[in-house]
């Protein structure tokens, strides 16, 4: 670890000044109300379609009696996926004392925020009959996967909201105490949101304290979280999903498309907001990059190791599945997310000048885009293989209309909503850890916070 060099009071309190004057949350300009514009327009689309779906039923999607799962449940495992990025490098990182993580810890907690509150929401619309939530926990079998994904989904939900509210309060008191031309609502929401902050070492104490037990407890959930998921799959009769290998796989790649959307998200902030520039640095792009490597490396090894093997034998149906998916209809896109999603990424950011922002905000794209269509290859060619005699060849295929379509990236711009309100209205990098990161002296942080909230 780089030795942090001594810094008097006086240098101290003008750097905590910079920060608080850097990182409070600013109002969007015309680009971020254009975009959170065009996030509502698609989300409330979305929820116009799903509307339909109420009143229409599940016959308006192209879901049926031998192809129930569709793109609403390649969704599901989209969101869950990357909501695993929160313990790796909140959780992960914060345990093994990694300081330059200061800056991203935010960035990846609400992210995993938003990630896992739409992968409860797109389950639900999944389900035909939304009334019959409640039924999973009043009547709900412990012999049952889903069971088990309800309880962890819930779980981890609840983690990450807390693992992201603690550490989160001395910027809500710094929102209450500095930023004067708000309206009163506003005021009102920092103020109640605070908890009565104030700035004193105990409580920083108890925060730290807090994120410790958080950090060792998601950990283990995180990945209960996906290894409950894959299980959802391998405990199926479906060709492709008979795989004792779906644990690893489905972990391995989370934290990949997890650390891609950290990676972007890094790039838009410091792309809008000039000032972050001095916080989401080269360095930490270029470490970020590295950390992308190689969890790449690792998902390359667990995907071999699925498709390898099953391959070597090509029995029965498995068979005819992975033809489909080498040679056969799939081949298109099952190439184009090995090569655009996991190769090219390595090949380019094993690179230092690859690693810098603007080519990493590409590959973090082409991560996440590959990620989703990983899930849907993982979800939808399965649907059609079975041995299934004397039907219509069109039952056997799976096509999305366009309400799954809609209701699809309505969930996406809902979950980026929650983030772009968050970016508008809370402080997306940590004050008081950025300080702590630069060798600020506690005492002095505590000291000066203490004598604002005075004024």
């Amino acid at each position: 670890m780089e030795e942090v060099k001594k810094i008097s009071e006086t240098e101290a309190i003008q750097m905590l000044h910079q920060y608080n004057d850097d990182l409070l949350p600013k109002e969007f300009g015309i680009i971020g109300k254009t975009w959170t514009i065009l996030l509502l327009i698609i989300f409330l689309t979305g929820i116009y379609c799903y509307t339909n779906q109420l009143r229409e039923g599940l016959a308006i999607t192209g879901m049926r009696d031998f192809v129930f799962w569709g793109i609403y449940i390649s969704n599901f495992v989209f969101f869950v996926a990357i909501s695993l990025v929160g313990s790796l490098m909140t959780a992960v990182l914060y345990l093994m004392n990694i300081s330059w993580r200061a800056p991203l810890t935010r960035i990846a907690e609400i992210i995993a925020v938003a990630a896992i509150i739409f992968a409860g929401l797109i389950i639900i619309v999944d389900m035909g009959r939304p009334d019959r939530v409640v039924n999973m926990f009043l009547h709900g079998r412990i012999q049952s996967p889903i069971i088990w994904d309800v309880m962890v989904v819930s779980t981890y939900m609840t983690l990450s909201i807390l693992l992201l509210y603690f550490p989160l309060l001395p910027g809500i008191s710094f929102c209450r105490d500095r930023l004067t031309d708000i309206p009163n609502w506003q005021r009102r929401m920092y103020t109640i949101l605070s908890l009565g902050w104030n700035n004193s070492p105990e409580q920083y104490r108890i925060v730290k304290r807090a994120v410790t037990i958080l950090s060792v407890m998601i950990i283990p959930v995180a990945l209960c979280i996906h290894t409950v998921t894959s299980w959802l799959f391998a405990s199926t009769y479906r060709p492709g999903w008979d795989s004792t290998n779906f644990g690893a796989y489905f972990v391995s790649g989370a934290f990949l498309v997890g650390c891609g959307g950290v990676a972007a998200g890094m790039y838009l902030l410091r792309r809008f907001y000039s000032s972050y520039e001095k916080y989401l640095t080269d360095d930490h792009f270029d470490k970020v990059g590295k950390l992308l490597v190689l969890l790449a490396v690792v998902y390359a090894y667990f995907s071999i190791n699925e498709y390898l093997i099953p391959a070597y034998k090509m029995k029965g149906e498995e068979g005819h599945h992975l033809t489909e998916l080498f040679t056969g209809y799939y081949a298109p896109m099952f190439w184009s997310v090995q090569f655009f999603g996991m190769i090219l990424p390595i090949a380019i950011l094993l690179f230092k000048k690859g690693r810098k922002p603007l080519p990493m905000f590409v590959m973090a794209v082409l991560v996440i885009v590959c990620a989703w269509f990983k899930r849907y290859l993982i979800v939808i060619p399965s649907m059609s293989f079975m041995p299934l005699q004397e039907l219509p060849e069109e039952w056997k295929h799976y096509t999305p209309t366009f309400p799954e379509w809609a209701i699809t990236c309505g969930s996406l711009a809902g979950a980026l909503l929650i983030i772009t309100f968050f970016v508008r209205f809370f402080p997306i990098i940590s004050v008081w850890e950025i300080a702590e990161e630069r060798g600020i002296p506690s005492g002095t942080i505590f000291k000066h916070l203490n004598k604002n909230n005075e004024k």
